[in-house]
Order: C-alpha cells, then structure tokens, then sequence
C-alpha cells in the first residue's frame, strides 16, 4: 500500500512513518515545517518529504492518505482530498488498524511523565527478552529510535504505546488513545491541560473514562492511586482489572525511598525489588511504578524490572545534558506544564540537597510555548512552579502570548525576568551564571536553540 501522510513531522506521525515503512508501505509525506531532526530521521529510511501542502500532490494517487492532527480544514491539500472524495484516515486510526491489531498493547497516558514511562516498560520488556515494538513520542535513549516494528529478527506479541489525551484528526474529536484498544492501560495521572481544546478538566476524564470503556475484561488498568480525577474516571466505570500505585492507603504498588535516590519497590506490602539508578525527582520514582507493575501484566518478574532500571538511560530532553563549561551544566528538559516545571526543578533540587557542599543554584530557562500556556490558562501557576530555583529566566514577548509573562513572574520579585530577545536573555544569564551553576531550559520546542547559544557564550 501506498500512504500518502499529512503532517509527517509530527513526533507522532513520523513515528508512524517508520512504522510503516518497516511493515513493508511505500511511504510519502507533507508539512509545512520539513527541517532536521524529523525531516533527516525520515530521509534516512527512504521515505520521500515535500515541503507543504500544495494540492498538486494529489498526483501522487497513493491508496490512502493519512492524516495528523495538525492538519485543519482550509488547508488546501485535504480540501482537495475532500473535493475528490479520496480516501483518507487519521493516524491513530491507521495505527489500530494496521499495526496495533494482534498485538497486547500497553498505552500509557496521563498528562505528565507518558514518554519516560513508556520508555522505561520499553526498555523493560526489552532487557526481559520480549523485544518490544514501540512508539514513544521521544528518544528513548536506550534505543536511540522512537520507534519501531519489534526487536530486529523478532516479530513480538508486545507493543508500547505514548497514549494522548490530544484529539485525533480534524473529523474526529476523540482522543488519540482510544484507537489503540490497550490490553494494559496505565494512568499516570490527570490534570487540566491542552486549553486549546478541552474547556475543563471533566471533559478530559469523559475522554479518560472512554479509554477505560475499551480496556477488555481480561486486561488490567493500572492507575496512580493518588490523583482524584482518576479516582473519579474509574467510579463512572471500569470492566478490567485494576492496580494502584502511590503513596495513598490501600495502593497496591508504594515504594521506600533512600536518600541517594533509590527505592525499594512494594507490592501489596511485601518488598519485591530495589532500584538503584541515576534518574531524580518524585515524579521519575512514580514513573517506575507504573512501569514495572506495567510489565508484571505480561510476566516480568518484579525484581528483573527493578534491576532492568539500573540501566535505563531516560530520553532525550528529559533532563538532557547538553553540555558542561567552566563547571556550568546546562540541561534540555521538554516540562511545559506548571507541574512539569515544579517537579523538573523540584527533582533537581533534591538532588541537590543530597550532593550537600557540592550543590551550586538552579537558574531556570522558560519558554511558555505549548497551547495551553500561550493561552495563559497556567499563567497564575507559574511562580509557585518555580519556587525551588534560584533565578529565573522567561522568554516571550506579550504580543506573541497575548499576556505579559513578566507580570506573571512579578511575584517571584529580583529572582525572575522576563526576555523578548533571545540575545539579551543569553547574556543576562551568562552574566549570573557561576561555576557549579545548573541552567535547566524548559520548552516543549526547540527555543531557538538556546542550549548551544549557552554553552557558546560561557565557553567565550
């Protein structure tokens, strides 16, 4: 088959790609934004890129067009698939279909820690033997791909899957996950987000509870006990197995946590396994919870998931270290969500706090870029989010956020400031900058690549 793939540089999408490339498709595909790392990672497995989406490419004739979530009517490609009555699916959809069929799927979803979590059950079931297929909406850094079939020489029963919450194409409002038909469902956790979309956050648990409604009977949900909105999802109904995990009472899966990070794994109040690794913040320790209850469902030995962690590498803009200069580290994390910030701030400072003398500040790099942020729905929550640093530096002017980002961060007083120069800001935090220093940039973009205009500058 032919697939012709609207919105190919998509994290999603062109894992998608990938995926059918290697299931033997002949793949093209369109966007307006063709450029590295996407654009090369495609190039690479010989899938054929043109830039935008000029109606001409009809030409092509391929069987199906597939079609991302950024693609909205008006766009002069799918008007004319729709005036010709071509055939035409969303990616999820396809995905179901054609790749997720007769596999045990395990989705997991949640509005923060999705990709870490599913690259840790990917890794997981892949130091088990299973050899996973997976699509994961980063690079795990195991892998160093964000997607694939299964294990080379393998064809695996298993695959893992980044479920999102985020509608699913132009004609179909529900959201991505349920097309996945997940065996295993994890629910990280629940929060208001993707303004741009949802008017509240009952209307993500109707969408959450939709997810439940498709998990069979014989699979299990496996859901983080300390969150009321999924507490509420799972009371309008569940028709799986379920499991628990946190620190409420009754939770199935709780953990003993030790000063250097590590943590004994609990299940149903009998220690079953220790981690041991590098990864910080409490957020990252509830992640591996969920993953390795995740890969108990399909047979993993507790401690063998346990002792798989030690040697998870995390995923790329998760805390990625982009450079160290003069004794500065500068960090690329993707948190773009208040509670992302606090517990990406919040986790290296404890780490911190544990190193003792060795500790330098946290000088915290923000750029509010997702939907939900730019339409000032978190503004408020900002400063709190950003408690444990020591300076704070925000970039966006108030005629591109429609909402003043300096006057958001006021309350924090003479710590925090705001930039509309990328410049200026690069020079304003090299100037406060001391060895020791540790300079976390947050934006779920690419921020003008600032990581490297930082390490350049200090370097100078």
């Amino acid at each position: 088959m032919h697939i012709h793939i609207l919105g190919i540089c998509g994290t999603f999408m062109g894992g998608l790609a990938v995926l059918a490339k290697e299931a033997g498709h002949r793949v093209t595909g369109c966007d307006a934004n063709v450029y590295p790392p996407m654009s090369t990672q495609l190039e690479a497995q010989g899938i054929e890129l043109i830039q935008g989406f000029g109606p001409e490419q009809v030409a092509l004739n391929p069987d199906l067009y597939v079609i991302g979530n950024v693609v909205s009517r008006g766009n002069p490609l799918v008007e004319e698939i729709l005036n010709r009555s071509l055939p035409y699916v969303s990616g999820p959809q396809w995905m179901g279909e054609h790749i997720l069929r007769n596999k045990w799927v395990l989705a997991v979803a949640g509005t923060h820690g999705k990709t870490t979590t599913s690259a840790m059950l990917a890794w997981i079931l892949e130091d088990a033997g299973y050899a996973p297929g997976f699509l994961i909406g980063g690079v795990p850094m195991n892998f160093g791909i964000s997607a694939r079939l299964s294990g080379k020489g393998v064809d695996s029963d298993f695959f893992v899957i980044e479920a999102d919450e985020y509608d699913t194409a132009f004609f179909d409002k529900r959201s991505k996950f349920v097309h996945y038909h997940a065996k295993t469902a994890v629910l990280n956790n629940l929060e208001y987000d993707h303004a741009d979309i949802f008017p509240d956050l009952g209307a993500i648990e109707t969408q959450f509870h939709h997810l439940v409604r498709t998990v069979p009977g014989i699979g299990r949900v496996i859901a983080n006990a300390d969150e009321a909105a999924l507490e509420r999802v799972l009371k309008r109904g569940c028709w799986s197995e379920k499991e628990s995990f946190g620190g409420a009472d009754g939770a199935n899966w709780t953990l003993k946590e030790y000063e250097d990070g590590s943590f004994d794994v609990v299940f149903n109040g009998e220690t079953a396994g220790k981690v041991q690794w590098e990864l910080t913040g409490k957020h990252n320790r509830s992640n591996a919870l969920a993953a390795i209850a995740a890969a108990r469902h399909v047979g993993v030995p507790i401690a063998q998931a346990a002792e798989s962690l030690a040697r998870f590498v995390s995923v790329k803009r998760r805390m990625e270290v982009r450079g160290v200069v003069k004794g500065v580290t500068v960090y690329d994390d993707f948190a773009h969500h208040p509670t992302a910030i606090a517990t990406t701030v919040g986790g290296l400072r404890q780490k911190l706090r544990h190193d003792g003398a060795k500790a330098g500040r946290i000088l915290a790099v923000l750029e509010p870029r997702s939907n939900t942020m730019k339409l000032g729905a978190m503004k408020d929550a900002l400063p709190g989010s950003l408690a444990e640093a020591d300076l704070v530096f925000g970039f966006g002017s108030e005629k591109a956020l429609g909402w003043s980002l300096g006057a958001a961060l006021a309350p924090m007083g003479a710590i925090a400031s705001a930039y509309d120069d990328i410049a200026v800001m690069v020079e304003a935090i090299v100037a406060q900058a001391q060895p020791g220093d540790h300079i976390v940039v947050m934006s779920n973009g690419g921020f003008g690549g600032v990581h490297q205009k930082l390490l350049e500058a200090l370097a100078r």
